[in-house]
C-alpha cells in the first residue's frame, strides 16, 4: 500500500504570523520545506513504508531510508539519523524483513549514517565511496565545532552541544570509526537475487558521494544531489568546498541513464523519465547559471557582496531557495576559487574590522546613539543594517541594553520572513543569544 508522510510547520512566533503567510509557497514545495524548517520532525507520524514500486520501499525523516527487495535478501541504502533508524526498520521490515545484504551509503553526513548499527547483521557488507575515509575522520578532527555549529542550524534535533562534551586538549586526525566493509574509486557493481547494482561516484554535497543505479527498475538513487531546492552548496555550519561543476558533471552522469525512477534522500521519488529529465535538467542548469554568473562577476572584477546581491535565477530555473541560498551558494563559489584574501591589503592583518568599532562608537555619541540608529533601521525594514549597528553598539558596550533588544527585534523579525530551514535555524539561534544575554542585563 501507498504510505504516507504527514508534514508540520513549527510556528515562527505569533507576533511575526502575518511575515510569514505572506512568503509560503504553494502545493508540494510548501510541505517539503515545511518540514525542512523542523528536520526532527519529518516522517514521525508516517504509519507504513511508501511503495514506490513492487521491489522498492522508502521511510521518511531528516534523511530517507529505502529499501530494495530480492528474493536472496535486502539492501539499505543510506539509514537515515540514529533516532529514525528503528522506526524506519520497523516500517520496512513489515514489507519483508528478509536478510539485509547490503547497506549502501550515500555520503557520510550523519542523516544517511546515523543507522547503520540498527541494521547492520552478520555478514551485511556495507559500501561507500574510497573520499569517506577522508570526510569521517574530518568530521571527527572538527566534532567540537560541528557540535556546536549542528546545533544551533539543527536545534530540533538535539545535536549535543559543545557544553556537553569535553573540551578537546589535542587533535585526532585519522581516530574515526571506518564502518564499510567496501569501497571503490569511480563505480562498483553487485548483484543479489538476480537484481544488478551499479554504484557510482557522483560528487557534489560531499567528495565522497555515490549514486546507485538499478537497471532492471531503471531507478536512481541519488542522494543529496537533488532536492526541492537550490542545492546547500555552502552550509552555514561550515563545510569542505563544495564544486559546483561537481554538481553538474554527476547530474549528467545520471540523465545519461535516463531513469524512470529518481529517488532522493530527501524528499519524494519522481515518477516518470520526461518528469525526470525536465526536473533534473533545470536543477542542472540552474546551478550552473550561478557558477557562470558568479565567474564572470570575479573576472569583471567584482566582490563577493556585489555578486550575493546581484544574482539570481531567471524564472524559468528558480527552483526555489527553501534549503539552499543562491546568495551563500555565490560566496562559496567566489571563495571556493579564491580563497578567504577579498585583494584589499588591509585584510592581510591579524587585526579584525571590529576592534575599531569601540572608537567610533565613542565618536559617533556613545553606544546609545548607535543603537537609537539600529532601531530607526529596524523601523524602516533595513533590518540586516540595524544588526551591523546593533553589533558595531555592543562590541563597545556589550551590555546595552537597547541595543541588545534592537539586536533581539532584528533577529526576530528576520526569523519570521524566513523561508529557509537553514537561515531559520541561525537566525532562532540569534534570538536565543541575544535573549540571553538581555536577560542576564535585566535580571543579573
Amino acid at each position: 500500500m501507498q504510505g504516507k508522510s504527514k508534514k508540520s510547520l513549527t510556528s515562527l512566533g505569533e507576533v511575526f504570523t502575518t511575515f510569514v503567510a505572506g512568503l509560503l509557497l504553494s502545493g508540494h514545495i510548501i510541505a517539503q520545506q515545511a518540514a525542512m524548517m523542523n528536520p526532527g520532525l519529518v516522517g514521525r507520524d508516517q504509519t507504513e513504508a511508501i511503495r514506490i514500486n513492487e521491489a522498492i520501499f522508502q521511510a521518511t525523516g531528516f534523511g530517507n531510508t529505502t529499501m530494495v527487495v530480492t528474493p536472496d535478501g535486502n539492501v539499505i541504502i543510506d539509514t537515515s539519523l540514529i533516532v529514525n533508524a528503528p522506526r524506519h526498520k520497523r516500517l520496512l521490515q513489515a514489507e519483508d524483513d528478509g536478510p539485509v545484504k547490503y547497506i549502501i551509503l550515500t555520503h557520510a553526513h550523519g542523516d544517511h549514517t546515523g543507522g547503520v548499527n540498527a541494521w547492520r547483521e552478520e555478514g551485511t557488507e556495507i559500501i561507500a565511496q574510497d573520499e569517506h575515509y577522508e570526510f569521517v575522520n574530518y568530521q571527527n578532527r572538527l566534532k567540537g565545532m560541528f557540535s556546536q555549529r549542528n546545533a544551533a542550524q539543527f536545534p530540533s534535533l538535539n545535536v549535543v552541544q559543545l557544553s556537553e562534551l569535553e573540551i578537546a586538549e589535542g587533535v585526532d586526525n585519522f581516530g574515526a570509526d571506518i564502518v564499510p566493509t567496501i569501497m571503490f574509486d569511480e563505480e562498483y557493481d553487485f548483484e543479489v537475487g538476480g537484481v544488478e547494482f551499479n554504484v557510482l561516484h557522483t560528487p557534489g554535497e560531499t567528495y565522497d558521494h555515490l549514486s546507485v543505479w538499478i537497471p532492471k527498475y531503471r531507478a536512481a538513487f541519488v542522494g543529496d544531489n537533488f532536492y526541492t531546492s537550490f542545492p546547500n552548496m555552502y552550509t552555514l555550519r561550515g563545510t569542505k568546498p563544495r564544486w559546483a561543476l561537481d554538481y553538474v558533471d554527476s547530474i549528467n552522469r545520471i540523465l545519461a541513464l535516463k531513469p524512470e525512477i529518481l529517488i532522493p534522500s530527501h524528499g519524494d521519488a519522481i515518477i516518470g523519465e520526461q518528469q525526470i529529465e525536465r526536473e533534473l535538467t533545470r536543477y542542472r542548469d540552474a546551478i550552473l547559471y550561478v557558477h557562470d554568473k558568479t565567474v564572470l562577476g570575479m573576472n569583471q572584477g567584482k566582490d563577493v557582496h556585489t555578486l550575493m546581491a546581484e544574482i539570481s535565477l531567471p524564472s524559468d530555473l528558480d527552483i526555489g531557495e527553501g534549503y539552499g541560498r543562491i546568495s551563500w551558494s555565490v560566496r562559496g563559489i567566489y571563495e571556493n576559487y579564491m580563497g578567504w584574501f577579498d585583494g584589499n591589503p588591509t585584510s592581510m592583518f591579524s587585526t579584525p574590522v571590529d576592534d575599531a568599532y569601540p572608537q567610533l562608537v565613542e565618536l559617533a555619541g556613545g553606544a546609545e546613539a548607535v543603537a537609537m540608529l539600529a532601531e530607526a533601521q529596524i523601523e524602516s525594514g533595513d533590518l540586516e543594517l540595524a544588526l551591523h549597528s546593533a553589533d558595531i553598539a555592543l562590541r563597545a558596550e556589550p551590555k546595552n541594553t537597547r541595543a541588545l533588544q534592537a539586536r533581539l527585534a532584528a533577529f526576530k523579525a528576520l526569523l519570521a520572513a524566513s523561508d529557509n530551514s537553514n537561515e531559520a535555524g541561525w537566525l532562532g539561534f540569534g534570538v536565543r543569544e541575544s535573549q540571553a544575554a538581555l536577560d542576564s542585563v535585566l535580571s543579573p
